[in-house]
């Protein structure tokens, strides 16, 4: 079994994705990585993902947050975080990685962003 639990719902066009476990070097973070590239293969271009039950992330699972930014960006899209713990909020401090990620402490903020954002460019 794998430590890392995705599931996902759709809030207004936004696909949010509530992990649960821990996102760390090996099975756990490839297994996010795909689960994010077929999101966007399937054509979902807002993404957000949800940390509050990740009990654990490490380098390497930042390194698949980053590289599934890249993925969504790519396809013209956005990803964004919601709920990090101390632990994640931390780790993306001491990495720089809020100048790269828009982080929002709760899921109906962070959806109504999107939203903004697709206005503005429509």
């Amino acid at each position: 079994m794998s430590d890392l639990t995705v599931s996902t719902h759709e809030e207004r066009g936004v696909i949010v994705v509530d992990l649960a476990g821990k996102i760390a070097l090996g099975e756990t973070s490839q297994q996010l990585h795909s689960e994010l590239r077929s999101m966007v293969e399937s054509g979902n271009k807002n993404i957000l993902i949800n940390l509050a039950n990740v009990k654990t992330i490490d380098s390497s699972g930042l390194g698949t947050l980053v590289a599934g930014y890249t993925t969504v960006e790519r396809a013209g899209g956005q990803l964004k975080l919601t709920s990090l713990s101390d632990k994640a909020s931390e780790l993306m401090t001491i990495t720089k990685l809020y100048t790269v990620f828009e982080v929002f402490d709760d899921e109906q903020a962070a959806v109504n962003s999107f939203t903004k954002a697709g206005e503005a460019a429509g």
